[in-house]
């Protein structure tokens, strides 16, 4: 058994992100992600009935689900590469791409742009986060996608390829279903507290280096780009991070308001009450989510993740030679 087939591949990586550029993330029944998902529900639920619904259910379900789907996706490849190693060439790029979702994340901010009223724009912005959009104004909408394309960046398309990157096929399949836990079962409500706290911290290491990485290249691409600020990407990224909760969003959510010369967050309203009145970004500059602020956030995005898909591949040829 040659596992040397599970390995990261440059050719790979271009290949996926390329598809993605294109197609966008495919939307089907049978989506990789969709069937985590659907197995982690079933999953779930023989937990609970069998009593195992804390700490222990929720880290059985972790190891159930990431041994089934690490090892049914690294099965298929080995066994597609016996067949030829071109069918297994073909399934990898295919697993890669269905699991970093760039176009998707763009399209659905610049849909609060694309909205036409204010209606729209809220109706866009519920789709991508859960705080109350029932108060927002056209200028709150703005930022919220705003903070939604910098946070995502790095779940969405860095991380994803950070890890396929250091561990391969057996990486990115790993992640995802880590990332697929906290999305369904990483809440911190009565009945996910306790079930979906593996999943919650999982994510929360996976996403750790990642975070930091990403922070560091916005603060690149932001020297390099006209009408960005480098320096307030890096002293706003490493002073104001910790003022979003947890230990990841905030490095590429602070860094990007300081690349991008704009104040974001501002008040959220969650249930109907007032969870944070905190702004990051320099004090000096002016409010985000105005005309032309999501296009010129979604560029750096794009940028960035370009940086990123450039750098793996960069590494991995240097690695082989």
């Amino acid at each position: 058994m040659d596992l040397t087939v599970l390995a990261p591949d440059p050719v790979l990586i271009i290949c996926a992100v390329v598809l993605d550029g294109i197609l966008g993330d495919p939307v089907y029944r049978w989506h990789p992600v969709r069937l985590m998902g659907h197995t982690l529900t079933v999953l779930e639920r023989v937990l609970r009935r069998i009593g195992l619904d804390g700490y222990a259910g929720g880290c059985m379900l972790f190891l159930v689900l990431s041994v089934f789907w690490v090892g049914v996706s690294a099965a298929l490849a080995l066994g597609l590469h016996d067949q030829h190693p071109a069918l297994n060439g073909i399934y990898q790029i295919f697993v890669i791409y269905s699991m970093v979702a760039l176009r998707d994340l763009c399209r659905h901010g610049l849909a609060i742009d694309r909205a036409g009223d204010l209606k729209g724009a809220r109706r866009a912005v519920s789709m991508l986060v859960g705080r109350d959009t029932s108060t927002m104004d056209a200028a709150a909408c703005g930022r919220a996608g705003m903070e939604s394309l910098s946070e995502n960046a790095v779940d969405g398309f860095i991380a994803p390829l950070f890890w396929y990157a250091l561990l391969g096929l057996p990486g990115i399949v790993l992640f995802k279903v880590i990332s697929t836990m906290d999305s369904m079962v990483g809440y911190r409500t009565p009945r996910y507290a306790a079930f979906g706290w593996c999943g919650a911290r999982l994510d929360d290491l996976f996403n750790l280096i990642p975070a930091r990485l990403t922070y560091l290249l916005m603060a690149v691409i932001a020297f390099l780009l006209p009408g960005y600020s480098g320096r307030k990407a890096l002293f706003v990224g490493w002073r104001q991070h910790a003022q979003i909760p947890g230990p990841n969003s905030g490095w590429s959510e602070a860094s990007a308001a300081g690349a991008v010369q704009r104040r974001l967050v501002g008040p959220v309203l969650q249930d109907g009450e007032l969870v944070t009145e905190v702004w990051i970004g320099d004090a000096g500059d002016p409010e985000g989510g105005q005309a032309g602020d999501l296009r010129r956030m979604c560029l750096f995005v794009v940028v960035t993740c370009s940086l990123t898909t450039a750098l793996a591949v960069l590494v991995l040829v240097v690695l082989a030679n």
